[in-house]
């Protein structure tokens, strides 16, 4: 329950409770706003913690199992944040304008990042050394502009499971592409947006640069909780199977002295000429050794 309290007090802080003036208010957010005061809505910090906490579970489920979580947030408030908040967890990240098509064309993208991918390789390894200077200004220029766009996603192999928007309003496009794909979606909502719109919705200030700070750096925290215990599974489970080889093998060496002890009493066991035919003795009458009857 403290640690309610302050975290309501810290986002208390940072201004998350401010909404947008009544007039731009979406009718679907009545449910989270607590009042109204000179004109704007005031949102209910009460319903803000729970779906933070809520929210934060579900990322810190997504980032254990081993998927990628996209951060998008293109608004000048926003980049900074994002920016350094994905690299902290080492998630893609979407900054500066999300390319039509990123999700539901992501074969394509791929191919372009690729492409940037080359061209940055072939610059640093001298490959370029024999092409004309202007030739390769321009090949280093198309290189700054695709890392600008897509090098937040250069190491993402595989569409992500999840996205995390902030303001779903100013990001319609990458949140219409998670529906059509089925992913997953978590975004902040302010009073002018429809929560209904994505299956975690945040209710805060989505316009202020501390509003989303706190938000984000809440989130990365719990983003980082599941990293670190998918981690120490994975180093259990080595240890494990370390501990497992080792007996079994301990085993096959037992397993090989006692069958070299076995071997070495059944050849040993008889003494001198063990294993040899047996000659058979004469009678009486016969006054010599017969030799040994073939069998």
């Amino acid at each position: 329950m403290e640690n309610n309290t302050s975290l309501q007090q810290q986002l208390l802080e940072a201004g998350v409770h401010f909404g947008h003036l009544r007039k731009k208010w979406n009718p679907k957010m009545l449910p989270y706003i607590y009042a109204e005061k000179k004109g704007i809505h005031i949102i209910d910090l009460n319903k803000t913690v729970e779906c933070l906490q809520e929210a934060s579970a579900a990322l810190k489920s997504i980032a254990k199992s081993g998927k990628k979580i996209m951060f998008v947030g293109t608004k000048k408030q926003a980049k900074e944040i994002i920016t350094e908040c994905a690299r902290r967890v080492n998630m893609p990240y979407v900054t500066e304008r999300w390319l039509g098509g990123m999700l539901t064309n992501f074969n394509t993208v791929r191919k372009s990042v690729k492409k940037m991918q080359s061209i940055e390789k072939m610059l640093s390894d001298g490959s370029f050394d024999n092409i004309t200077k202007k030739e390769r200004l321009q090949l280093a220029r198309d290189k700054e502009k695709m890392e600008k766009v897509l090098g937040g996603i250069a190491q993402l192999g595989r569409v992500p499971a999840a996205l995390l928007i902030f303001d779903i309003g100013h990001e319609h496009i990458a949140l219409a592409e998670a529906k059509r794909l089925g992913i997953q979606t978590f975004g902040i909502v302010d009073t002018n947006c429809d929560p209904n719109k994505v299956d975690f919705p945040v209710p805060a200030n989505d316009d202020a640069t501390k509003s989303l700070a706190i938000i984000a750096n809440f989130i990365t925290a719990a983003i980082a909780e599941g990293l670190a215990e998918r981690q120490a599974e994975k180093t259990d489970d080595s240890e494990e199977s370390e501990e497992v080889s080792e007996k079994g093998s301990r085993f096959s060496i037992d397993d090989e002295e006692k069958e070299k002890g076995e071997g070495g009493d059944r050849r040993g066991g008889g003494g001198k000429g063990a294993g040899q035919p047996k000659r058979r003795i004469a009678g009486p009458g016969g006054g010599g050794r017969k030799p040994a009857q073939k069998r």
